[in-house]
């Protein structure tokens, strides 16, 4: 795969260095009912601390008064979260696991797909309806969980990413571009912050590590209420 001129070890440092921008305290989600109303199914962003990260507790928070008195449930994906860009396909695996046995065992509950930075690339490869071209062949011997069967997608309401890296981010890691799949895309709202470069190809990583204060998890809250 041809890599465009930016270091691995620059973006790697860079995107550590936003991660502490980012404030490390956060709060547990509460227990919910095995088939809630609505489960939030969220990915944290590298270095973040599990099991949803800062921007996982802001966008859940600003989501459960949106919602009445329908029970919320939150699931935080179960993956490394580190700067080995790799091992995001645990995150894929595990992600895609959960969304699955929701649908089969819980099939009244709605889900709501979500992700910050490399957890928003996570969630949008759950997505897919096809195994991307150009997965690294050290990826791909990991073995790759299959697509999601196209009945699954009737069981999630919406999918909300915040600063989802771009082709160009992508592209200099070595990975390939993040393609929303077709019966979830009418239903997927991508938030990138004004000067992010990860998401936006321009501005700075400082943008990067401010999604807890800039407001736009309680938009992607009030999108995902709406399709609830």
């Amino acid at each position: 795969m041809r890599r465009r001129p930016i270091a691995r070890s620059v973006i790697a440092a860079a995107v550590a260095a936003c991660a502490l921008l980012i404030a490390p305290v956060h709060v547990a989600p509460a227990q919910a009912d095995p088939c809630p109303d609505v489960d939030v199914v969220f990915a944290r962003g590298t270095n973040e601390p599990p099991p949803l990260g800062p921007v996982g507790d802001v966008f859940v928070a600003a989501l459960r008064p949106l919602v009445g008195d329908k029970s919320v449930g939150v699931y935080g994906v179960n993956y490394p979260a580190n700067m080995d860009f790799n091992l995001a396909i645990d995150g894929i695996r595990d992600a895609a696991a959960h969304v699955s046995d929701m649908a089969k065992t819980c099939p009244k509950t709605k889900m709501v797909l979500s992700g910050f930075s490399q957890g928003a690339a996570v969630m949008g490869f759950v997505t897919a309806d096809a195994v991307p071209d150009g997965v690294p062949q050290d990826v791909l011997a990991q073995g790759l969980p299959k697509p999601l069967p196209s009945e699954v997608a009737d069981h999630v309401a919406a999918v909300v990413l915040f600063g989802t890296p771009s082709d160009r981010f992508m592209d200099s890691i070595g990975m390939p571009p993040i393609v929303i799949g077709p019966r979830y895309k009418a239903k997927t709202l991508e938030l990138c912050a004004d000067g992010d470069v990860i998401c936006s190809d321009q501005g700075d990583f400082g943008a990067h590590g401010l999604y807890t204060v800039n407001g736009l998890p309680n938009q992607g809250a009030q999108y995902a209420a709406s399709k609830l």
